[in-house]
Formats: C-alpha cells, sequence, structure tokens
C-alpha cells in the first residue's frame, strides 16, 4: 500500500488547487477558532477563579463580623443589667434611711445611747 500512495501523483487543475486552498483556510479557521476557545477558557478560569477567591474572602470576613458583633451585643445586654442596677442605687440613695443603715452597717456609726457590739464572723477554733 504505501508503495502505491508513492505512485499516485496530484492532478494539476484550477479546482485541485481552489480546492487545496479551501482546505487549507478551514484548517486555519478551525485552529484559529481552538486557539480563540482556548484564551476564552482561560480568561474564564482566571475571573471564575478571582471572584471565588474575593467571595471566601468576604465570607471569612463576614464569619468575624458576626462574631464581632455578637460579643458585642452580649456586652451590651451586660451593661444594660449593670445600668439598671445602678440606677436602682441612686433611687436607693436617694432615701435617707437606707444611707443611715449603709452607714451604721459599713461604718459603726450608731443612733444616740446605741451600743455596737462586732461579732466575729469565724467558728471558734476550740
Amino acid at each position: 500500500m504505501s508503495s502505491q500512495e508513492k505512485t499516485v501523483t496530484k492532478i494539476d487543475s484550477n479546482y485541485v488547487e481552489q480546492y487545496d486552498v479551501y482546505i487549507e483556510r478551514q484548517r486555519r479557521k478551525k485552529q484559529r477558532l481552538i486557539r480563540r476557545l482556548v484564551l476564552f477558557s482561560i480568561v474564564t478560569m482566571v475571573i471564575v477563579g478571582s471572584m471565588a477567591g474575593y467571595h471566601m474572602k468576604q465570607r471569612v470576613l463576614h464569619a468575624e463580623k458576626q462574631e464581632q458583633y455578637d460579643q458585642l451585643e452580649k456586652e451590651l445586654e451586660e451593661l444594660k443589667v449593670e445600668g439598671r442596677k445602678l440606677q436602682e442605687e441612686i433611687k436607693l440613695l436617694n432615701n435617707e434611711d437606707y444611707v443611715l443603715d449603709i452607714a451604721r452597717t459599713n461604718y459603726f456609726l450608731s443612733k444616740e445611747g446605741e451600743l455596737i457590739f462586732t461579732v466575729p464572723d469565724e467558728e471558734p477554733a476550740y
């Protein structure tokens, strides 16, 4: 077979030349199309990759901000509770009897004619 293929000669006609030029053009078109598709695919992959990377960064940032927000919400609640306690204490400190009770217990102040004895809180050692 290989010997027969070598013996066949090509016809030199105008039609054959045009056909060869046409086939070469088609091959070049196909090659350019493949190159464009490969280039487009690479560009698309780069864009999708960068968008995916950006999305992941944003998810991490969002998670950090959400954690910080939750922590601040918790701190806010604690501060509100502390504020309510302080408001109650302010109301109590405006009461003169309460202030006198605090002075008597903490600073051992007494009323006229009253004696104060301090009793130790500890149990005796014997």
